[in-house]
């Protein structure tokens, strides 16, 4: 604990140099295209939160153009972040290259652990995604949900995160899934408490997006290592079709409501972000606002960057939104 403290100040007092002395360099410059604008030295000051980057920010680098995923320390300390958050399928292919998943898992975290601390950073957090749906009124198949997730807790105890992440689909019947959400946070917190890991849970659609019944599990799970991660987006309830994903949201629980309603909880914060204007705001999401509930809520830890648009590369929406984050924390109160 002591060394993730010295960590996490030492990173937020250099955030302001790490940031310039990438957006400096001769390659970034290069990278940028213009079409979005780029904090100069004289707007950043020291904000109350250390950068990190979700993975999920570069899945169509990894998944679409063929980056080597084992590459994302790397490019994270290249555009100026603290810290790393891993999406566990985006390893999927180096999983299977043995026929033992512990040993599979065991060689990913020696080689994630190996890269990080080559570039410095901090390992913070697996986002766990696959692997069954804790929400769901069935026993048999949330036991097996509960102990699938086994493994990547161990794995974020070996890399040294904090946290998994895990998701809460299952029953989409308000009072048959918070039962069932408690029964299988319940069980996975108290086997993260083993290794002292959290398991925090994103609001990342259906019913999870409720953030009022979000925080009833919370207080019903009641453990000092289960909380949420809330996202600046990610509040839609339900979408056409039914779909989890991929269809237009008929139905969004308000955003910023939802972020301060989860905040008590939060042991990470994700900023999400989908596209920016002119002036690099972000065109459905106030960062301002949003910030000055995190800090409101005396949070003063990492906030990930979690670009998910289309209109700009991935590198261009990442630079983006943290750029947006140092903008916009010098404007709060």
């Amino acid at each position: 604990m002591q060394r993730r403290d010295f960590i996490r100040n030492t990173a937020r007092a250099s955030v302001a140099l790490s940031v310039l002395g990438w957006a400096s360099c001769k390659q970034g410059a290069e990278k940028n295209t213009g079409k979005v604008p780029v904090t100069n030295k004289d707007s950043i000051n020291n904000p109350f939160f250390t950068l990190s980057l979700a993975q999920w920010s570069i899945h169509k680098m990894i998944l679409e153009d063929g980056m080597d995923p084992f590459e994302f320390a790397a490019k994270a300390k290249s555009w100026g972040f603290q810290g790393v958050e891993y999406v566990n399928h985006l390893y999927a292919s180096a999983l299977k290259k043995n026929t033992s998943i512990a040993i599979s898992i065991d060689n990913l975290v020696k080689e994630l652990k190996k890269r990080s601390e080559n570039e410095g950073l901090e390992n913070l957090i697996i986002m766990i995604d696959g692997e069954g749906d804790l929400g769901t009124a069935n026993t048999a198949e949330r036991t097996t949900a509960v102990e699938n997730h086994y493994k990547w807790v161990d794995a974020a105890a070996g890399l040294g995160c904090h946290s998994i992440r895990v998701n809460l689909f299952g029953d989409n019947t308000p009072d048959i899934w918070k039962n069932a959400s408690v029964d299988a946070l319940g069980k996975l917190a108290e086997y993260g408490n083993q290794n002292g890991i959290n398991i925090l849970v994103e609001n990342h659609g259906w019913l999870s997006s409720n953030a009022k019944l979000l925080t009833e599990i919370m207080k019903e799970v009641n453990m000092n290592n289960c909380g949420t991660l809330p996202d600046f987006g990610n509040f839609c309830l339900k979408r056409e079709n039914g779909e989890r994903w991929g269809t237009p949201c008929v139905e969004e629980y308000d955003k910023y409501q939802g972020v301060e309603e989860l905040m008590p909880f939060a042991k990470a914060v994700s900023a999400k972000s989908y596209d920016f204007d002119t002036n690099g705001d972000e065109t459905t999401i106030d960062f301002v606002r949003m910030l000055q509930i995190v800090k409101d809520a005396g949070y003063s830890g990492f906030i990930g960057v979690e670009y998910e648009g289309s209109r700009l590369s991935e590198e261009e929406g990442i630079i983006a939104t943290r750029d947006l984050l140092l903008k916009a924390s010098e404007k709060l109160s």
